[in-house]
């Protein structure tokens, strides 16, 4: 067995026999009375053993001259003035004391402090305030259960201490349940004691009355704590109190949400919000340590906290030592700063991804459009390869007629790159921007066909990135499938309607239903170029859909929308 152990547990049998020695000098002095230096010399053993069993102070602990002082004074205030309404008080504190124990214990310890707490209660109702009431035949009826029953207890305290090591942990005292019994107990003997002198009735039919009227009154708190319509009921009352210590919650909720409104960025918001934790009045001073800054406000103490949640590393220092209400108090406060320092930061990440996503998604559709105009100039540099020699005027007016037009997007696409979020409204009138696709891929073995054309204008910037990359795609794809025939068909009517279509394989379903909604992975370029199409054909009022995919028949189609 570990040295600490033992020691522990020899300390926890040291006290379990102060204890049921206490209580024997106690029943002593109470029985023999209070007159005497045996009764007081009696008392003073009472009130050592006492000191040897107190879960104030540890036992290892070195006293103060202040604790000193106070426990030197604390013996003589007993012994000097003794009296029984003093015995009583007395009587009362240790019931609280003792009866604190038997709701916080839970070792086999427990059963020894309900020995102790029912003796000093018994001998409280049964001695003690007949002794004040000066009520003789009322002491003379409980005397000999008093003298020779009522010991066993403290006996039976020494018996188990004598069997049982009990736990290893150290006595604790529990100041909420000490508080109540020892009121209730006060009320007790106040109670009795002024019903009696006032009425003259029996004591036994007072201590009755008293006991049941007690019972009723911690009934009904008991109902009102946690009631069961309407009321929200005295519990929350309580808990809205300890969570409002020097600061209400609801405030301090709304201070931070606030500043979480205002400021831009986390590194604002942590500053301003340790300022706010500096104004509490039981804070001295703070100091902090993020990712983004550091620093500190107010004046250093002896006592702190320290602090770490979702990366912020804070010493909270106090004006004197943190009550467990405080700390429960401060851990819930900084639990809420947390949560908003938190989502700050994740505001900051989702405003730098959206700015690397616009700035990828730019770049993505000019690398496209560039790519366009590039496969447009390789498509007119074949076409003056495949030219004769002879024809010279043929190839200077496709030069002429392409060249600028080449140029014009290219300048357009620059002027993008430099201003990504301006518009274009430029337009042309539909039969030139369809000559001009004709003659761009006059050489590729495409079919165009259209009837008599509507005197409309078109968007000639967003239908040549768009058609383009169909047709470029529709090209990729025949490479991999000879004898396929790309047919693009311009529709006559009020409103703009092309058709691009191949004789090729069907696209695979499970790509064509994500295929203008999110980047596709393809083999032969579709995918990334389509989706930047139909979104640049949606911002300038255009719909583009795959209206057929089927083996033989695949047609994109980008049509004016209403």
């Amino acid at each position: 067995m570990p040295f600490k152990l033992l020691a522990t547990k020899t300390s926890n049998l040291f006290r379990r026999l102060s204890l049921g020695l206490m209580l024997l000098s106690l029943h002593v002095v109470l029985v023999w009375g209070l007159d005497g230096f045996v009764q007081k010399a009696f008392l003073l053993c009472h009130y050592g053993f006492f000191l040897l069993w107190q879960p104030i102070w540890r036992t290892q602990a070195s006293l103060s001259h202040v604790a000193a002082a106070l426990f030197i004074a604390g013996g003589l205030l007993l012994t000097h003035f003794m009296s029984w309404w003093l015995m009583a008080f007395w009587v009362a504190v240790l019931f609280g004391l003792l009866g604190g124990r038997v709701f916080s214990s839970k070792t086999r310890s427990q059963k020894a402090y309900l020995f102790a707490a029912g003796y000093l209660l018994a001998m409280l109702l049964l001695w003690v305030v007949p002794k004040l009431l000066e009520n003789t035949q009322d002491i003379a009826i409980t005397e000999f259960v008093v003298t020779f029953l009522m010991p066993l207890l403290p006996i039976a305290i020494l018996i188990a201490a004598t069997d049982d090591a009990s736990s290893p942990l150290p006595p604790t005292i529990d100041f909420f349940y000490t508080l109540v019994l020892l009121l209730l107990a006060v009320i007790l003997v106040l109670g009795s004691y002024a019903i009696e002198t006032s009425s003259g009735a029996n004591y036994a039919i007072v201590l009755i009355k008293v006991l049941f009227g007690l019972a009723f009154a911690l009934l009904t708190i008991s109902w009102l704590w946690n009631p069961r319509a309407g009321f929200a009921g005295i519990g929350h009352l309580l808990s809205r109190y300890l969570l409002s210590l020097g600061l209400p919650f609801e405030q301090w909720v709304k201070n931070i949400a606030e500043l979480a409104e205002k400021k831009n960025s986390a590194k604002e918001f942590i500053e301003s919000a340790m300022h706010e934790i500096s104004s509490l009045p039981w804070v001295s001073g703070v100091t902090w340590d993020t990712a983004e800054s550091s620093g500190e406000l107010g004046v250093k103490s002896k006592h702190y906290s320290e602090l770490k949640f979702h990366g912020v590393s804070m010493h909270l220092y106090t004006r004197f030592t943190l009550t467990p209400a405080l700390s429960l108090h401060l851990n819930l406060l900084t639990q809420v700063l947390g949560e908003f320092y938190e989502a700050k930061r994740r505001e900051e990440t989702l405003q730098q991804n959206a700015y690397m996503q616009a700035v990828y998604e730019t770049g993505a559709r000019l690398t496209h459009d560039i790519k366009n105009i590039v496969q447009s100039m390789s498509a007119l540099c074949s076409a003056a390869e495949l030219t004769p020699n002879n024809d010279d005027a043929l190839l200077a007016d496709l030069i002429r007629r392409q060249l600028p037009k080449m140029n014009q997007r290219l300048a357009l696409t620059l002027d993008k790159l430099q201003a990504p979020n301006t518009s274009s409204n430029r337009k042309t009138r539909l039969a030139d921007w369809w000559t001009s696709l004709q003659q761009r891929h006059h050489q590729s073995a495409i079919s165009f066909l259209c009837g008599k054309l509507p005197d409309i204008d078109v968007d000639d910037e967003v239908l040549d990135s768009v058609v383009d990359n169909l047709l470029q795609n529709a090209i990729e794809k025949s490479r991999n499938e000879p004898g396929m025939e790309i047919v693009a068909e311009l529709n006559t009517g009020e409103r703009f309607c092309l058709e691009v279509s191949d004789t090729g394989k069907a696209m695979p379903q499970d790509k064509a239903e994500h295929l203008f909604k999110k980047h596709v992975r393809s083999e032969n370029g579709l995918g990334i170029g389509l989706y930047h199409a139909a979104k640049q054909s949606r911002q300038a009022g255009y719909a583009l859909s795959l209206v057929e995919n089927s083996d033989g028949n695949v047609r994109f189609r980008l049509e004016q929308e209403n």
